[in-house]
Protein backbone atom coordinates (compact mmCIF):
# COMPACT_ATOMS: atom_id res chain seq x y z
CA UNK A 1 0.00 0.00 0.00
CA UNK A 2 2.66 2.77 1.11
CA UNK A 3 4.72 1.88 -2.47
CA UNK A 4 1.00 3.39 -4.29
CA UNK A 5 0.60 5.81 -2.01
CA UNK A 6 3.74 7.32 -1.04
CA UNK A 7 4.61 8.56 -5.03
CA UNK A 8 1.38 9.70 -5.19
CA UNK A 9 1.43 11.98 -2.66
CA UNK A 10 4.78 13.01 -3.45
CA UNK A 11 3.61 13.56 -6.95
CA UNK A 12 0.65 15.73 -5.50
CA UNK A 13 2.53 17.80 -3.27
CA UNK A 14 4.96 18.57 -6.11
CA UNK A 15 1.54 19.11 -8.50
CA UNK A 16 0.31 21.57 -5.76
CA UNK A 17 3.28 23.67 -5.36
CA UNK A 18 3.77 24.06 -9.14
CA UNK A 19 0.29 25.25 -9.52
CA UNK A 20 0.74 27.47 -6.96
CA UNK A 21 4.04 28.88 -7.79
CA UNK A 22 2.75 29.30 -11.70
CA UNK A 23 -0.90 30.34 -10.92
CA UNK A 24 -0.32 32.83 -7.93
CA UNK A 25 3.20 34.07 -8.16
CA UNK A 26 3.86 33.95 -12.46
CA UNK A 27 0.68 34.86 -13.78
CA UNK A 28 -2.27 35.80 -11.49
CA UNK A 29 -2.37 39.51 -12.04
CA UNK A 30 -2.44 38.10 -15.90
CA UNK A 31 -5.63 35.98 -14.63
CA UNK A 32 -6.83 38.97 -12.86
CA UNK A 33 -6.64 41.22 -15.41
CA UNK A 34 -8.39 38.97 -17.79
CA UNK A 35 -11.40 38.31 -15.76
CA UNK A 36 -11.73 42.06 -15.70
CA UNK A 37 -12.15 42.63 -19.09
CA UNK A 38 -14.72 39.79 -19.11
CA UNK A 39 -16.61 41.55 -16.41
CA UNK A 40 -15.77 38.76 -14.16
CA UNK A 41 -13.99 38.08 -10.71
CA UNK A 42 -11.32 35.94 -10.76
CA UNK A 43 -12.10 33.14 -8.33
CA UNK A 44 -9.66 33.09 -5.57
CA UNK A 45 -11.47 31.71 -2.79
CA UNK A 46 -10.26 29.31 0.12
CA UNK A 47 -12.52 26.49 -1.74
CA UNK A 48 -11.03 27.23 -5.34
CA UNK A 49 -7.87 25.52 -3.50
CA UNK A 50 -9.11 22.95 -2.15
CA UNK A 51 -10.97 22.23 -5.60
CA UNK A 52 -7.02 22.59 -7.16
CA UNK A 53 -5.58 20.54 -3.89
CA UNK A 54 -7.86 17.50 -5.33
CA UNK A 55 -7.32 18.14 -9.10
CA UNK A 56 -4.03 17.46 -8.13
CA UNK A 57 -4.39 14.36 -6.58
CA UNK A 58 -6.06 13.25 -9.13
CA UNK A 59 -3.81 13.84 -11.68
CA UNK A 60 -1.01 12.71 -9.65
CA UNK A 61 -3.23 9.42 -9.24
CA UNK A 62 -3.60 9.24 -12.82
CA UNK A 63 -0.38 9.51 -13.77
CA UNK A 64 0.59 6.61 -11.34
CA UNK A 65 -2.03 4.32 -13.24
CA UNK A 66 -0.40 5.29 -16.65
CA UNK A 67 3.10 5.01 -15.44
CA UNK A 68 1.73 1.43 -14.74
CA UNK A 69 1.32 1.11 -18.81
CA UNK A 70 4.05 3.71 -20.12
CA UNK A 71 7.62 4.81 -20.37
CA UNK A 72 8.41 7.98 -18.20
CA UNK A 73 8.35 10.22 -21.49
CA UNK A 74 4.58 8.11 -22.61
CA UNK A 75 2.98 8.83 -19.29
CA UNK A 76 4.69 12.43 -18.95
CA UNK A 77 3.33 13.31 -22.36
CA UNK A 78 -0.36 11.88 -22.11
CA UNK A 79 -0.57 13.16 -18.41
CA UNK A 80 -0.30 16.25 -20.09
CA UNK A 81 -2.53 15.67 -23.03
CA UNK A 82 -5.03 14.98 -20.45
CA UNK A 83 -4.80 16.53 -17.46
CA UNK A 84 -4.10 20.33 -19.57
CA UNK A 85 -4.61 20.51 -23.10
CA UNK A 86 -8.06 18.90 -22.32
CA UNK A 87 -8.46 22.00 -19.44
CA UNK A 88 -7.35 24.57 -22.06
CA UNK A 89 -10.13 23.85 -24.77
CA UNK A 90 -12.77 23.80 -21.87
CA UNK A 91 -11.58 27.02 -20.91
CA UNK A 92 -11.40 28.38 -24.37
CA UNK A 93 -14.15 26.96 -25.05
CA UNK A 94 -15.72 28.85 -22.05
CA UNK A 95 -14.32 32.16 -23.11
CA UNK A 96 -11.74 32.49 -20.35
CA UNK A 97 -8.77 31.06 -21.44
CA UNK A 98 -6.38 34.08 -22.10
CA UNK A 99 -4.37 32.59 -25.03
CA UNK A 100 -1.38 34.69 -24.08
CA UNK A 101 -1.06 32.54 -21.37
CA UNK A 102 -0.16 29.56 -22.98
CA UNK A 103 3.36 31.01 -23.88
CA UNK A 104 4.08 30.59 -19.94
CA UNK A 105 1.44 27.56 -19.13
CA UNK A 106 2.51 24.98 -21.86
CA UNK A 107 6.14 24.47 -20.97
CA UNK A 108 6.01 25.31 -17.19
CA UNK A 109 2.71 22.43 -17.70
CA UNK A 110 5.04 19.92 -19.88
CA UNK A 111 7.98 20.45 -16.75
CA UNK A 112 5.09 19.94 -14.08
CA UNK A 113 4.18 16.38 -16.06
CA UNK A 114 7.22 15.52 -16.21
CA UNK A 115 8.54 16.17 -12.58
CA UNK A 116 5.30 14.41 -11.23
CA UNK A 117 6.26 11.70 -13.94
CA UNK A 118 9.36 11.38 -12.69
CA UNK A 119 8.82 11.38 -8.87
CA UNK A 120 6.39 8.56 -8.97
CA UNK A 121 8.86 6.64 -11.74
CA UNK A 122 11.02 6.51 -8.82
CA UNK A 123 9.33 5.72 -5.93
Amino acid sequence: MKKKVIPVLLATVWISLSEFFRNEVLVKSYWIDHYQTLGLVFPSEPVNGLVWGLWSLLFASGIYILYQRFSLWETTFLSWLFGFVLMWVVAGNLGVLPEGLLYIAVPLSILEAFVATYIISRF
